[in-house]
Order: structure tokens, then sequence, then C-alpha cells
């Protein structure tokens, strides 16, 4: 796989990722920087390192098969590994500007 194929592959990732919403806050799990790495190997395997607004989220189990239902779905994955992670911290400062914004951070 080349690198473009990789880079439309990594951007269509990011679309379907745009559309998993933790159930209790009104903006996607990307723009609430939620999700810190996209890797797209090779092979169309795909790891993703994502934390949660909170540790002890309850809707946690339900966010990641969602992640991994809809990262698989996109077309030249093969399959999704989804890593969830607590380092760094999740922290309102890693939300984009149009989510801090929805939010009224701004």
């Amino acid at each position: 796989m080349d690198a473009n194929n990789k880079l439309a592959i990594e951007e269509n990732i990011i679309k379907m990722l745009r559309t998993v919403y933790d159930p209790e806050i009104p903006v996607n799990i990307y723009d609430l920087g939620l999700v810190y790495k996209v890797d797209v190997q090779d092979d169309g395997t795909t790891l993703i390192d994502m934390t949660l607004t909170a540790p002890n989220c309850p809707a946690a189990d339900f966010i990641m098969e969602d992640v991994r239902m809809k990262v698989e779905s996109v077309e030249g994955v093969k399959s999704a590994t989804i890593n969830l992670v607590f380092e760094p911290e999740w922290n309102k400062d890693m939300m984009s500007e149009e989510a801090k914004l929805e939010l009224g951070f701004l």
C-alpha cells in the first residue's frame, strides 16, 4: 500500500470517527480530542489509541465497539485494534475549537 492510499484511508477513518459520540456529550470523539493515534499498516491492519473523558466512563464499551465497527467498515481497513489509554490524561484543551464552542468553553 502506498503513502497516498494510507493517507486516503486515514482521512476516511477520521470521517468515520467523527460519527462516534459519547452518549452524554453532543460532540464527536474526534473533535473532543479523545483519539490520540490512527496508524494504518501496509496490510490494512489499523491501530487506534484513544482515551475517554473519564476512566470510569459508563459508555466505554459502547464507544469502543462503535469505533471498531465503524473503522472496520472503511474501505481498505482489514481489521481495527482499539487501544484504550489514559496517558496522557485527557483534558478540555485537547478539544477542537468547534468542540469548545459547541460546549460553551469559548
